[in-house]
């Protein structure tokens, strides 16, 4: 087929850019090792893509090789690469080798490469690195899921080099494994940021290189499940990841050379829309789109025409919900780890954000529940169900959060000298011997109902134990808010009736039942996790707080409407 010639020039002009940028800025001694390579890939990649304005430039080359010179000094006794905050780090060397490898192959297996002046040097001396890092990576341990496509990903690079069987056997033992793909379609670590970047593109090198059916479908069946997860304003759900992102808005962009790959080889539709809306965001790391062109030039060619996907999924293991309207589009997740672990950890799901509300320009990015109650921190599920009827989504997310109060040691277990364990009671730890103790529970069980309707949901929120004060917390982003009370500290505050949240001709209603009057301080409360630190996972954004105190009951009705109404 022809090549798609709209993406090669937006992506000649993105690499150009880049190019420009890296010339002008020099060979900083605070590039680390990664930045070092991923630099030198750039200048070759743009020196060999015939479209590049600069193709076949001896001065890309020849900066190229200032670059993989101070990458090779930046090589440790075990060939590893120094800097960075996991210190001798296969994983981390792993990335570092993943661009070398593909830079490499590229120099000796496009045709006009060797011409260039320099060229087969700089081949030499990224032969020489990838010689000397070989040994500690076909040994090397890892330290999260991701970091296991990772470094078999640069294991598949370093046999398509040069095959070797202990390269062969050592990425075997990784795959024999299993690829870390749930019934959902993500990845265990759920996060779109580590499938972009690295699980999917190092199970489809892996794939290549090994012939890897397993590998192969999983990229295939984690881009059909993101599919689900794209919103109106171009970013991937990540409120139930288990990383970094879980906090953030991550963009399409990076998905972009997945998509477009398979759409092609696969003649898909859905994927080709989902291409099309990521290039439509800017082509981001043109280094790494440029050498996948290169590496798989059928990426490059037409896409077959888009077809949008189904708009509504679920998630069953993540107990996350996506639900969609003409009018509206609702999120709702109930699949936190905390409840489980009772700690806010790197690996585990503790976004307290339950739902999420796209209306057109209007977006309420996150709905939290918090209480004061032994600062146990904000309302995260501990069960969730889904219920389907007469064409009614209506979504149950429970929780019981409890503290104890604790008796007297028992007389036979009484230490004279006053020394008891220092032991952990689930919020806090002290010399207790708490598991000792008869304890008196206090416990407060809340439950959130969303009903989806056709303009927005109903949410309504059941408090059923002692008296405390709680904040229901709503943070919308890019417009202003109508009809309520705005505080001192820049917040507002609901204190009967309904207010909204206005942006251009998109306007998301909020009105509470006629028995709700505000009772309390409007303000977020992360917990102990948190506040003993001196730290804070609060929302950003526009925020608008309900109040109340336990028990009894509070139903929140959303409305999508146009501002013109």
């Amino acid at each position: 087929m022809a090549a798609d010639i709209i993406f090669e020039e937006e992506l000649r002009r993105a690499v150009d850019a880049e190019v420009n940028r890296a010339l002008a800025s020099g060979l900083d001694a605070d590039l680390t090792h990664r930045q070092l390579m991923d630099r030198a890939k750039l200048l070759v990649v743009a020196a060999l893509w015939s479209r590049s304005s600069r193709a076949g430039d001896l001065k890309l080359i020849e900066t190229a090789t200032e670059s993989v010179l101070a990458l090779r000094r930046r090589q440790g006794p075990r060939g590893l690469f120094i800097g960075g905050g996991n210190v001798d780090s296969p994983p981390d060397s792993a990335f570092t080798v993943n661009d070398l490898c593909d830079t490499l192959h590229l120099l000796r297996s496009t045709r006009s490469a060797m011409s260039i002046a320099g060229a087969s040097a700089l081949a030499g001396e990224l032969d020489a690195i990838a010689d000397a890092v070989e040994p500690a990576l076909l040994v090397g341990g890892v330290h999260t899921p991701n970091h296991r496509w990772e470094i078999t990903a640069a294991l598949a690079r370093l046999h398509r080099r040069r095959p070797s069987p202990a390269l062969a056997a050592r990425a075997s033992e990784w795959l024999a494994e299993g690829v870390d793909l749930t019934a959902d379609g993500v990845y265990s670590e759920r996060s779109a940021n580590y499938a972009a970047y690295v699980s999917n593109p190092s199970l489809t090198v892996i794939a290549d290189v090994f012939d890897s059916a397993e590998a192969r479908a999983a990229v295939v069946r984690n881009l059909e499940s993101t599919l689900g997860l794209i919103h109106p304003d171009g970013t991937v759900e990540t409120v139930h990841s288990r990383r970094q992102d879980q906090l953030s808005r991550f963009a399409l962009s990076p998905y972009l050379m997945m998509y477009r790959r398979f759409a092609v080889l696969l003649d898909r539709g859905d994927f080709a829309w989902a291409a099309e809306r990521a290039r439509e965001q800017g082509i981001v790391h043109p280094a790494s789109v440029l050498a996948d062109l290169l590496l798989e030039p059928r990426s490059g060619e037409q896409l077959p025409e888009a077809i949008e996907p189904e708009a509504a999924a679920d998630w069953a293991q993540s107990a996350l919900a996506i639900d969609a309207t003409p009018r509206r589009r609702l999120v709702v997740f109930g699949g936190s780890d905390y409840p489980r672990f009772r700690r806010v950890r790197s690996g585990l799901s503790t976004n307290p954000t339950f739902l999420r509300l796209f209306a057109g320009a209007a977006v309420l990015d996150s709905m939290r529940l918090s209480r004061d109650f032994f600062g146990l921190g904000p309302f995260r599920a501990d069960r969730a169900a889904a219920d389907h009827v007469d064409g009614v989504r209506h979504y149950r997310l429970s929780e019981t959060a409890s503290a104890n109060y604790y008796q007297p040691m028992d007389p036979v277990r009484r230490n004279a000298s006053g020394e008891y364990a220092l032991t952990d009671d689930g919020r806090f730890f002290g010399s207790m011997s708490f598991a000792d103790r008869a304890a008196d529970a206090v416990a407060l069980r809340t439950d959130v109902d969303v009903v989806a309707t056709d303009d927005g949901a109903s949410v309504a929120i059941a408090f059923d134990g002692p008296e405390c004060t709680w904040a229901l917390e709503l943070s919308f982003r890019g417009g202003a808010f109508e009809g309520v009370d705005l505080q001192s500290d820049g917040t507002a505050l609901l204190t009967a009736g309904a207010g909204s949240y206005r942006c251009g001709d998109s306007r998301i209603v909020f009105e509470a039942d006629a028995d709700y009057r505000a009772d309390g301080v409007g303000r977020y409360r992360p917990g102990e996790d948190y506040t003993f630190l001196g730290a804070t996972d609060a929302a950003t954004g526009d925020r608008v707080y309900l109040t109340g105190r336990s028990p009894g009951r509070v139903t929140l009705t959303l409305r999508a409407e146009s501002a013109r109404s």
